[in-house]
């Protein structure tokens, strides 16, 4: 969806990627227009064209390791206000208010963690360390921003006047669940309990082919890869920071991070083959499930598009009322299906991948993605303009 081509898209679709990239450009003028010279050269960055900035806007993250950019703690209030203005242009009502919860968690996972982890910085748990980062001017045929932080990325690529891309998009949430005076906070609540329902619908034939291991992987299986392929296995913690800390003692510590979460979820390199993403998909088609199943699993996609701006989630969700689009369509699970229990799930088809875990600090820390397997970072649009204008 998020790579239609001209002459094949619905106008209204057509126009809500126009609409969409407008906002966006204006959002991000204001910003860029806020900044001091000092500060320019750490937001703004060269053109997706440019194979410098195209490799920096490859590479994503959703660790609390430093993203690249502008961090919001580094911004003051009016540059911070205008920095959340375009954060908000690339999400939906829904999607802007689950990013900024997230954010907000830090403080509560500070203290969870008596204020001591510090990753080689003044605070190690800080809800201003978020940075957002354009690449291009925004207006120009080709320009991109990236939004992200500890558990957010979001990534945004306009071509032609139309918002052609926005994943990956990443969502994490630790802790996944966090008492409120009188209630209960859980950010990724309807993607845990829309999956977990459905998997605990399935009779014994149907799970055995949703199964994809008794025990939960330790992360999603994608990583932070550019770009996701046949065959490819979970990433260790090791891989997921940007380069290496300048004191030993941290390396240290995320390898023993890593450690423990292997040693939670009990996986070999033989297990982690059997979890692999695989071209066409693991799990169970949606054409196998009941009428009540496919309710379920459209709603848990819908979970997912629905972070984009509605105009795009409303595409999507036309898309898989398809009763053909929705057979091709496989749910996998791996670990407990009990509330409460390490577990991890994947939706996908022949274009999008989604993955959830909740896993780590006894099952209270969760990772949640959604990709695209032929246009993450709109990378088949801008094949297709570079080949144009290279014919010019």
């Amino acid at each position: 969806m998020t790579g239609d081509r001209e002459g094949t898209v619905p106008d209204a679709l057509a126009a809500g990627r126009e609409k969409a990239a407008a906002a966006m450009a204006d959002a991000a003028t204001a910003w860029l227009n806020s900044l001091s010279e000092d500060e320019l050269p750490l937001a703004a960055y060269d053109s997706p064209l440019h194979p410098d900035a195209e490799a920096e806007r490859l590479r994503w993250f959703y660790t609390p390791t430093e993203h690249g950019g502008l961090a919001v703690r580094d911004q003051n209030a009016r540059q911070q206000g205008l920095a959340m203005r375009l954060v908000a242009t690339g999400l939906s009502i829904a999607g802007y208010a689950t990013v900024t919860t997230v954010m907000g968690l830090e403080n509560v996972l500070d203290q969870l963690e008596g204020w001591r982890v510090h990753w080689g910085r003044q605070r190690g748990r800080d809800p201003g360390l978020y940075w957002l980062r354009i690449f291009g001017r925004p207006g120009d045929r080709v320009w991109a921003w990236r939004f992200g932080g500890h558990h957010i990325s979001l990534n945004n690529l306009v071509v032609a006047g139309r918002l052609v891309s926005t994943t990956p998009c990443f969502i994490g949430a630790d802790p996944a669940t966090t008492e409120l005076i009188g209630g209960t906070l859980r950010p990724l609540q309807g993607s845990e309990e829309t999956a977990r329902q459905l998997v605990r619908s399935l009779d014994t034939g149907q799970l055995h082919s949703a199964l994809l291991h008794p025990s939960a992987v330790s992360d999603i299986v994608s990583g932070n890869r550019p770009r996701v392929g046949h065959g490819d296995t979970m990433m260790h913690m090791q891989d997921l920071w940007r380069g290496r800390f300048a004191d030993p003692e941290l390396d240290r510590l995320v390898d023993d991070i890593d450690r423990r979460a292997e040693a939670g979820s009990g996986y070999t390199e033989n297990d982690h083959a059997r979890v692999a993403i695989t071209i066409p998909p693991k799990g169970i088609s949606g054409r196998d499930l009941n009428n009540e199943q496919r309710h379920l699993l459209r709603r848990l996609v819908s979970l997912y598009t629905g972070r984009a701006p509605e105009f795009l989630a409303d595409a999507y969700g036309t898309h898989y009322a398809s009763d053909t689009v929705l057979d091709a369509v496989h749910f996998g699970w791996a670990g407990s299906t009990d509330a409460g229990e390490p577990h991890y799930y994947r939706v996908q088809d022949s274009r999008v991948l989604i993955e959830y875990d909740n896993t780590q600090r006894y099952a209270n820390h969760a990772h949640s993605v959604w990709r695209d397997l032929t246009s993450d970072f709109g990378l088949d649009v801008l094949a297709e303009h570079r080949a144009h204008i290279a014919h010019e």
